[in-house]
């Protein structure tokens, strides 16, 4: 049927297939590795005890608006059909928060919650960046302890090594010593933004670039100095932490910031995390206004698609909507750069085709072949298999098992005339040619044996 319904495309003019720029179509081999990843994504969170939520992909826009600073102009917004002011979710946080101030009374706290969804933003589209993407986020509301914070990254470090990431860092640093740094320094106020935007370029363009990137943009050679000595600070992180407190006398906030993060840190060895998957860097800015404590970011060498991942603490965007904060913190990771980094390694091997074996449709001399196949179809369903009939009984066998091999389908069973006779099927491994005649009554068993043996692995 066509888009006008007249079932034919004489006599109406034709529209050029296309796709928006920073949107996608994915075929069934992206498709299944996107599932096989997700799949391992949702078995490591629910091990972590968050729970599966999901929201509208449309939200009020009041909703969405006043929490992304300078990137609230990358939000999808307009007027809907009953004059609402609506929006394409650009997160799967604030939703969340909405949830739970919408849910106060049926959520029992602390709430974890894992959200694996779409979200669209109005960006530039540049490799690992789209304007529709996922994002699979573990998130846990009502608890003030490092140890959720800890739990967030414990999950997230577990989930990438699921995945067979050979290297990656957590960098973890705090939203309350981000905003210090410029006072800490001496720098102006209406400066500090300029501060945060250059520390945030120092894997870039290194801290001497930092340097003359604030001097020119007006801040104070001392004060640019002072700012690059406490962001690249050495020792433990005891150290560092001790050394920062130690400047930050008078600045609670700061001093609260390092007290957080020595806790958050000590926990981490006792969840098992790796020393080489996490570090305190206190050059990581994060750019969401709803942070309030520790932040995060994922950190990959190769290949450069930038962060594959972050979060936070955000004890106050709750209270935006229910009238009283909430403490609650989480990890968000970017499905499409997780992809980029599988595919640069190899970390998965390659679904062709969820089909596990076809069934051909052999003519006879007295019929036409389709009723033992659709017999013999049915029980391989039946007992479990993946099996698929081909779809036109008038096509030789040559171009069944054609249709086969392009698709990636690894088992191919026949019943042709001699086999019915002999009461057999053949089943074939399209990878090596190879047949065996099995008993009519054992083809299921014998065909599950060799897909679990991964006879004929099509990957």
């Amino acid at each position: 049927m066509t888009a006008n319904g007249d079932g034919g495309g004489k006599g109406r003019a034709q529209v050029k297939p296309q796709l928006l720029s920073g949107f996608r179509d994915f075929l069934p081999a992206q498709m299944l590795l996107r599932q096989q990843v997700m799949a391992i994504l949702r078995e490591v969170f629910e091990r972590h005890g968050y729970e599966p939520l999901d929201t509208p992909a449309l939200e009020y826009a009041a909703t969405l608006t006043g929490k992304y600073g300078e990137d609230e102009k990358l939000l999808y917004r307009f007027t809907d059909h009953g004059g609402r002011e609506v929006g394409l979710r650009y997160d799967l946080t604030v939703p969340l928060a909405r949830v739970a101030a919408l849910h106060a009374n049926e959520l029992v706290l602390p709430f974890k919650r894992y959200h694996i969804a779409p979200v669209w933003r109005g960006d530039r589209p540049q490799r690992g960046r789209f304007r529709e993407f996922y994002q699979c986020d573990v998130d846990t509301v009502g608890s003030p302890s490092m140890l959720a914070d800890a739990e967030a990254i414990a999950t997230v470090t577990d989930a990438l090594t699921a995945l067979g990431f050979p290297e990656f860092t957590i960098q973890i640093n705090d939203r309350r010593i981000i905003t210090g740094l410029a006072k800490l320094a001496g720098v102006a106020d209406d400066q500090a933004g300029q501060v945060y935007r250059s520390i945030d370029k120092i894997e870039k363009i290194g801290p001497g670039g930092v340097r003359a990137e604030l001097i020119e943009r007006g801040v104070a050679a001392d004060s640019a100095d002072r700012v690059l000595d406490l962001v690249t600070m050495c020792g433990s992180d005891a150290e560092v932490l001790a050394a920062l407190r130690g400047r930050a006398a008078g600045f609670p906030d700061v001093v609260a910031g390092a007290d957080d993060l020595e806790r958050l840190l000590g926990f981490l060895g006792g969840l098992g995390v790796s020393r080489e998957n996490y570090t305190l860097q206190l050059s990581m800015v994060r750019g969401l206004d709803y942070y309030t404590g520790p932040v995060f970011e994922i950190a990959v060498e190769r290949p450069k698609v930038g962060s594959i991942g972050g979060g936070g603490r955000y004890d106050g965007l709750i209270g935006s909507f229910s009238g009283r904060d909430v403490p609650a913190t989480g990890f968000a990771i970017g499905l499409e750069r997780v992809f980029e980094v599988i595919a640069e390694f190899g970390l998965l091997p390659p679904i062709r085709t969820v089909s596990q074996v076809l069934v051909a449709i052999m003519r006879g001399a007295e019929d036409d072949g389709v009723a033992d196949a659709l017999a013999l179809v049915s029980e391989l369903r039946a007992a479990g298999l993946r099996a698929e009939v081909y779809l036109n009984e008038r096509r030789s066998l040559r171009d069944q098992l054609s249709y086969a091999d392009r698709k990636g389908v690894p088992l191919v069973a026949i019943v042709g005339e001699d086999e019915r006779e002999s009461g057999q099927v053949k089943v074939r491994t399209l990878a090596n040619r190879e047949d065996r005649l099995v008993p009519r009554g054992a083809v299921a068993e014998t065909i599950l044996g060799l897909v679990g043996r991964g006879v004929g692995s099509r990957e």
